[in-house]
């Protein structure tokens, strides 16, 4: 639990630079998000080898984390006129968030999100801390705790739309880790799939 603890440790670090309006200027967010997620995945690897496993890009797995990624781009889609419609602050920080995202080549956000990005936070976030958190607890307390410090970490942007996503999205991950973590590969996908959806390919305008 040591090892555990400081990998989150460092994850609220590193994510409280990088989201923290005090930090966040003074940093490229797309390279440090990058470093982040392949650092944290590295240490979890070296921490709790064997992860990998757990998954298998077959073609029921391709096709159900395409599937979840729609189906999670459908729910924030809704959401966001959901909360447009209730608050008037969350419009212009969902703006916010896409404004990071301003002067970047799309082409690269899509590789980074795509093959660094995505699978490096389900590797860290579900592959190491949920799992380790289920063996410590029981598999609902680790979903819990982990989906929590998973949209924690985000609380320092003061970004109240961000940090919801993040729970949003965090429970959906946990869940279906928590039944289905045979089905991992999917998972992974998902994420990776879903986080260049929602930020190149189709925006939530």
């Amino acid at each position: 639990m040591k090892r555990l603890s400081f990998t989150i440790l460092l994850a609220f670090v590193l994510w409280t630079v990088m989201f923290s309006p005090w930090t966040a200027p003074h940093v490229n967010f797309w390279w440090m998000m990058t470093a982040s997620a392949v650092t944290l995945s590295t240490l979890s690897t070296c921490f709790n080898p064997g992860w990998y496993k757990a998954v298998k890009l077959n073609t029921s797995n391709i096709l159900l984390g395409i599937a979840i990624a729609v189906a999670l781009w459908g729910v924030f889609w809704l959401g966001d006129k959901i909360s447009s419609w209730m608050f008037d602050f969350a419009r212009p920080q969902v703006d916010t968030i896409y404004g990071m995202k301003a002067g970047e080549s799309p082409w690269l956000l899509t590789a980074l999100m795509l093959f660094l990005i995505g699978p490096a936070e389900e590797i860290y976030w579900r592959g190491y801390v949920q799992r380790k958190l289920s063996e410590h607890w029981n598999a609902n307390l680790g979903c819990i705790v982990t989906t929590l410090i998973y949209a924690l970490v985000h609380a320092g942007s003061f970004n109240f739309m961000l940090t919801m996503a993040a729970l949003v999205a965090g429970a959906a991950w946990g869940l279906l880790y928590r039944f289905f973590p045979q089905r991992f590969g999917a998972i992974i996908l998902s994420h990776a799939l879903w986080d260049v959806a929602v930020f190149i390919w189709f925006p939530i305008e």
